[in-house]
């Protein structure tokens, strides 16, 4: 461990009882330091000054221990029990929680004389704030190609109806950076998070799109590397699609716009129907698309969200894609592992087929105590892997003889 990157003193590492480290697609990542306060000597260190930049290491030796998390101490806590040692706690958050400091309002188009006003792609808008807070903005090809084709569809809707490029203008209402980033990325089908490997760790800002990163970072089998495995499948809150109206003034027609997951071919249906608008306010439901296999499944009516033939697409994205990810959750624990982050994807083994294969991390704590060095982590299994063949995901039948 460093701080301000110089390594601390020996003592200090020899006062610290328990280290956790807290990664997760949600929000900032997380360092808890805790140390034995004996005497007091570690109240009112300078080294323990907030904003001071932490950086953690972890691993086994001999080898080079892996650089983890590089952030910012944000908070002290101390405890001077009635009996016992006093102790205190240290906490450092990754740079993401400096895009929670104030909210803003602006909009981002780009101004032309005698035209008006155009939309800014959202890969240019991300890259803007990021470099606002000072990040690096990181894309991968598939999400940036994805987002570069939406922002096609942008083009296509403002040229035949100019009017409508007012419509399209990305607005931060009252949004912090941090919420109007989190936004973006859902709506392009991206995760948002930190890459704290050397160089430039702490500073990168990942937009990881995951049907990039569908191999597997580590294979745990259960009965040897997979300590514990606590698999969650259900249908409860699952649907088979999500539909949007939409106006076209061209025609004075709605048509609604439905996109459903095909379970058994494993693939994405689109359709485009005209209608007069759907009853009833956002969240209802109603039975799933004829040429749909999950026929007891309902479709989610989003009838009070403002759409146009462009905001459409990112939409029923930013909306179907979490909820298809939710139907098969888990959560689990192993040997500490520096590999296990958010967003990496874990393969299980020997836990059945339909429980069996690659799931991706949405979070994971490294602990390090008394009791040596253990990583839990909570998984959830996407749609995306339905692509890769089972018997390639480790996903095997298991073979009971009675």
């Amino acid at each position: 461990m460093s701080i301000n990157d110089a390594p601390v003193p020996a003592a200090m590492r020899g006062s610290i009882t328990s280290a956790s480290y807290q990664t997760s697609l949600e929000g900032a990542d997380r360092v808890e330091l805790t140390l034995a306060n004996e005497g007091l000597r570690w109240l009112d260190h300078p080294l323990f000054t907030l904003d001071n930049r932490l950086t953690l290491f972890l691993g086994y030796a001999p080898d080079p221990l892996d650089q983890v998390f590089v952030g910012q101490i944000v908070g002290q806590e101390a405890n001077f029990p009635s009996g016992g040692m006093p102790t205190l706690t240290v906490t450092a958050q990754d740079r993401r929680h400096q895009l929670q400091s104030s909210n803003r309002v602006r909009w981002f188009a780009i101004p032309i004389a005698t035209v008006g006003d155009f939309p800014i792609p959202d890969l240019a808008i991300s890259s803007l704030v990021a470099a606002e807070n000072s990040f690096i903005p990181v894309f991968d090809p598939i999400g940036a190609a994805l987002s570069v084709l939406l922002a096609g569809a942008d083009v296509l809707v403002i040229l035949g109806d100019p009017n409508s490029a007012q419509k399209l203008i990305r607005q931060q209402s009252g949004e912090s950076d941090f919420d109007f980033l989190m936004r973006i990325a859902r709506e392009n089908g991206w995760e948002m998070l930190v890459d704290h490997t050397p160089p430039n760790g702490g500073y990168k800002l990942h937009f990881l799109s995951p049907e990039d990163n569908l191999s597997a970072d580590v294979t745990l089998e259960y009965g040897q590397s997979l300590i514990e495995f606590r698999p969650r499948i259900s249908t409860v809150g699952q649907i088979a699609g999500v539909a949007v109206t939409i106006w076209q003034p061209d025609t004075k027609m709605d048509f609604t716009i439905t996109a459903s997951w095909d379970w058994d071919r494993q693939s994405l249906d689109l359709s485009i129907s005209p209608g007069f608008g759907l009853s009833g306010g956002e969240g209802d439901v109603t039975a799933a698309p004829a040429n749909s296999s999950s026929t007891t499944l309902p479709t989610l009516n989003l009838v009070n969200e403002p759409a146009n033939m462009a905001t459409a697409p990112r939409l029923i994205l930013s909306k179907l894609i979490p909820q298809l990810n939710r139907r098969l959750t888990a959560s689990g624990a192993t040997i500490g592992d520096t590999r296990i982050r958010a967003g990496a994807v874990l393969q299980i083994e020997s836990v059945g087929q339909t429980l069996g294969g690659r799931y991706r991390v949405t979070s994971a704590t490294h602990s390090l105590d008394s009791g040596g060095y253990r990583t839990s982590f909570e998984v959830r299994k996407e749609i995306w892997f339905g692509s890769i063949p089972l018997n390639e995901q480790g996903a095997n039948l298991i073979n009971v003889q009675v």
